[in-house]
């Protein structure tokens, strides 16, 4: 697993749950079980890997970190939202090495990955998500097969869009019932049994006439993805006037600094009291964990479908080391700053 963010957190407990093995790699350290050192120490020691990065280029960065490692027993899933050339050009990286590769963005926050309850969209051929299925059935409820990769991401963008609208009308109705002097609960109660109630609409307006914007899903994220659906838009030479509001929107709540909020607090517009969420601060990133900037040039045989497979001993021997080494070096790190 790279990536415990919201997701990817609670992804990793899944399959432990499920009696996997799992093993993890996150930009900023985290004391948890299996903490490796790197992104290639995670391929050396899984055969599946699974990405939830937060965009474009840490997606593409993760792919050239993992690369020098991959050889041809691997499944990389790719489950950020992004541009669907980023998610293709991180598949050609994958695949230079004989690796496999799977397009899957989800649907699904906080609650449905603790769930197990996600559902992942799907780029790529059969006989990888026929290898892959075990690993993702053990985090989500369904797997729809969408097409070629890239194909994923881009139903991925286009549901965003959707969901994006549907907030941003849930607050215009709050805003208009609150200001007539009726109750936020009667509108929340008057929609269960409207055609138009969903799943996002009940949990957003219930949040936003709490004043809660805990981050589900955060506004930067939903700013990024707007923004990539308009591009994509632009290139189809197609008008998305709700998605070009959606972007003016989002982009006043982040002048205002409340990027790391959920992106239900457009509310704020009328709301201007609400609370806001105040994001941790982070530690400090150790610099041999830090992610670099500079591209990892592929080995000169790029073909790893010869590689020599190793035998179970030298496998487990392998395993030890690494684990080893990576948990001293964490250890290190947390036992100077606790």
């Amino acid at each position: 697993m790279i990536g415990l963010g919201i997701i990817g957190e609670r992804v990793a407990g899944n399959l432990r749950k499920r009696g996997f093995r799992v093993y993890v790699w996150n930009r900023t350290p985290r004391p948890v079980q299996n903490f490796l050192g790197s992104p290639a120490e995670v391929a050396q020691l899984c055969d599946f890997v699974q990405i939830f990065v937060s965009d474009d280029e840490a997606l593409l960065e993760m792919a050239r970190q993992l690369s020098p490692a991959l050889k041809a027993k691997h499944i990389v899933s790719a489950h950020s939202t992004v541009a669907p050339e980023t998610m293709r050009a991180t598949a050609d990286i994958i695949r230079r090495r004989g690796a496999l590769f799977l397009d899957a963005p989800f649907t699904g926050s906080k609650v449905a990955a603790e769930k197990g309850e996600l559902v992942y969209y799907i780029g790529g051929d059969d006989a990888t998500l026929r290898r892959a299925r075990p690993v993702l059935e053990a985090s989500s409820k369904e797997i729809v097969e969408i097409g070629e990769i890239g194909e994923a991401t881009l139903m991925k963008v286009a549901t965003n869009i959707i969901t994006m609208a549907t907030v941003q009308a849930g607050s215009e109705a709050l805003a208009l019932i609150r200001k007539s002097g009726l109750s936020s609960e009667k509108l929340i109660a008057a929609m269960r049994g409207n055609a138009s109630n969903s799943i996002t609409l009940s949990t957003k307006l219930t949040a936003m006439a709490e004043g809660n914007f805990t981050p589900n899903f955060s506004l930067k994220h939903m700013f990024k993805d707007v923004r990539i659906a308009r591009r994509i838009a632009n290139r189809l030479g197609i008008d998305l006037p709700l998605t070009e509001l959606a972007r003016d929107l989002l982009m006043d709540e982040l002048k205002n600094g409340r990027e790391n909020d959920d992106y239900s607090s457009i509310a704020h517009r009328y709301f201007p009291d609400a609370a806001s969420y105040e994001c941790p601060a982070a530690p400090e990133i150790p610099r041999e964990n830090a992610s670099s900037d500079s591209e990892v040039s592929l080995p000169a045989d790029e073909n790893a479908a010869g590689d020599v497979p190793e035998s179970k001993g030298q496998a487990q021997s392998q395993e030890s080391k690494i684990a080893e080494k990576s948990s001293d070096r964490f250890g290190r790190w947390f036992r100077a700053r606790s």
